[in-house]
């Protein structure tokens, strides 16, 4: 028997010819897909190593990670599809095959959503309490992408998931409103998240409330009291109030009143305003906006002066405000301004009393 005669027999419905096909096909093109591997991927790696950029570095894994395999894949398909084989053998086959190219192409899906957020967070300093955060999010949007993908495939694999999600629908429905709540909470953490009215470190102040956020969590956030107790806020309440965040605070706006008595000379009561001007420009990162004899009060002849300071520091304003008010009584001591204070004045009738005596 001859070598033709040999490539002639037959195996399973496929003559030892067609097998050789099959298998030069699958080594020819594990064999390109190997060299590109070694030789241009290594390259493209070596490249993206050095540029600043990081989409770059998310190709070159997606390739790696995704698409190598899904090519070595293709070849074997490719190679097997030239063979004559049982109906029910393509079709476990092509079923494996949709599997494996939806778990890759989700895969590349989930790189790249991944990727994406991880950019957004670099565009902040504080990274990695916000990557903390972030896990929970990722976590939500991988459940919620291999969900989908799930479907599809159940779907092109010919199950009848149209019933299955009216099934569902009518489920989700009543968890809904069950859960009505907590999933209010759920996207007010993504609303807090992405719009950032405040972080962790942040002091606000909601309603009577205020202090310091420690966690942001999917359903509550949690802020720490001046007081040392913690304060547990749904997410929905916060996005629903007034949130006043005093670390975006660039500038301090300070207003402050001071009352002299009605004895003051009007030549004080005009020195009033440039004393405390000059005051307020001595001290470091505060800037005067403003001084004015502004009324006159029950008992005292009224100013109110106003000023800027420089960042959010509590303390630091407080600080500056004491060493203001230490000089302004000092200076107020030495030119013989008397500060006014609640006082009431009882005149009596001379005539009255003529009367009372008779």
């Amino acid at each position: 028997m001859d070598f033709k005669d040999f490539l002639n027999q037959t195996f399973l419905g496929n003559s030892y010819y067609d097998y050789m096909i099959a298998l030069i096909i699958l080594i020819s093109g594990v064999t390109l897909i190997y060299l590109f591997k070694k030789i241009i991927l290594r390259k493209l790696k070596s490249w993206s190593e050095k540029t600043a950029t990081t989409i770059d570095d998310l190709l070159v894994r997606a390739i790696e990670k995704s698409i190598l395999p899904l090519l070595f894949y293709g070849i074997f398909y490719i190679a097997v599809n030239t063979l004559t084989l049982s109906k029910d053998f393509f079709s476990v086959f092509n079923i494996i095959t949709s599997v494996v190219i939806t778990f890759f192409v989700v895969r590349i899906i989930v790189s790249a959503v991944n990727y994406s957020l991880k950019t957004y967070l670099t565009k902040y300093e504080d990274n990695e309490r916000r990557e903390r955060q972030l896990k929970g999010i990722k976590g939500l949007l991988n459940l919620l992408i291999w969900s989908i993908a799930l479907v599809f495939l159940l779907d092109n694999l010919g199950v009848k998931i149209s019933a299955v999600i009216a099934g569902l629908g009518i489920g989700g429905i009543a968890v809904a409103l069950a859960a009505q709540a907590v999933l209010g909470d759920l996207f007010s953490y993504f609303v807090i998240f992405f719009d950032r009215p405040f972080e962790i470190g942040d002091f606000i102040i909601v309603g009577d409330k205020l202090g310091v956020v420690e966690h942001i969590g999917i359903k509550t956030t949690r802020i720490r009291a001046l007081g040392g107790e913690q304060l547990v806020f749904s997410n929905t309440d916060l996005t629903n109030s007034r949130v006043h965040n005093y670390k975006k605070m660039e500038r301090r706006r300070v207003v402050f009143k001071l009352g002299v008595v009605y004895q003051t000379p009007s030549e004080k009561i005009k020195m009033i305003p440039e004393i405390v001007k000059q005051i307020i420009e001595k001290q470091n990162d505060a800037d005067f906006d403003r001084g004015h004899f502004a009324a006159y009060g029950d008992f005292s002849l009224n100013f109110e002066f106003v000023y800027h300071i420089t960042g959010a520091d509590y303390n630091k304003y407080m600080d500056i405000h004491q060493a203001i008010n230490l000089a302004i009584y000092e200076a107020f001591e030495k030119e013989g301004i008397e500060f006014a204070y609640p006082t009431q004045k009882l005149f009596v009738s001379k005539t009255n009393e003529a009367n009372e005596a008779a």
